[in-house]
């Protein structure tokens, strides 16, 4: 039984590396004939929306997020551009009470740890430091028939945010907007990969991110919603 569900997780890789390899120039471009469906130009932010300046984005970046099926630490993420250069990698701690995951650069650093907050009304995710001190949370907030989710933090400048993470999680698209500015910030698509064609279990979706945002931040907030929306 384990040797046919990991032929099916090795098709699913040849599937993805092959939505990946075509979509090398798809990002703030049109797609031609044939190829990976185009993820379009974002419009820079007025002001930068971050945490960590060093990975703010230059230009629309687009990202691959994809869950390790057979991590035996829990869950675990790579997190690389459309192009397979990898970018953060996260690592999940599998007897962690609070579902501990580590999240660091392309070169090891750590960055934060994600952890859950169990003592809370409404499902709550929170980013904290080496030192332990809070860095941003994401809060689900109740909807009907929709998926709503509020990520607060103070960026370096000590100015407050609020984003808000919208849309049908399961299905096509949701939207990171500011409140502020009513700016799109990020956008998920999980149909720029065909999700329906790789195997249950593993989480795989293209995060677009604005010019002037976080990316290390705004990867952070998929994460803590898709584990919010796949929780039993």
């Amino acid at each position: 039984m384990f040797g046919k569900l990991k032929n099916f997780a090795n098709i699913a890789e040849q599937k993805l590396n092959s939505i990946q390899s075509q979509g090398g120039s798809s990002m703030a471009g049109s797609s031609s004939h044939g190829g990976a469906q185009s993820i379009p130009a974002m419009e820079a932010v007025a002001a930068q929306v971050a945490i960590f300046p060093q990975f703010v984005a230059q230009k629309t970046e687009a990202l691959v997020l994809k869950e390790k099926v057979f991590s035996l630490s829990g869950d675990s993420y790579d997190i690389t551009t459309v192009e397979k250069v990898p970018v953060f990698k996260v690592q999940g701690k599998k007897l962690s009470l609070s579902g501990r995951k580590i999240f660091a650069d392309q070169q090891g650093n750590e960055l934060f740890h994600l952890r859950k907050e169990h003592l809370s009304i409404h499902t709550t995710y929170y980013g904290e430091d080496a030192s332990g001190k809070v860095l941003f949370e994401v809060k689900s907030k109740f909807s009907i028939g929709t998926s709503k989710a509020y990520v607060n933090f103070t960026d370096v400048n000590g100015t407050a945010h609020s984003l808000l993470m919208k849309g049908n999680w399961f299905d096509t698209k949701s939207d990171i907007v500011d409140e502020k500015t009513g700016a799109v910030v990020a956008s998920v698509n999980r149909k720029l990969l065909n999700f329906g064609e790789l195997i249950g279990g593993q989480q795989t979706y293209v995060l677009t991110v604005a010019p002037g945002v976080d990316m290390a931040l705004m990867c952070a907030a998929c994460i803590c919603f898709d584990e919010k929306n796949n929780e039993k």
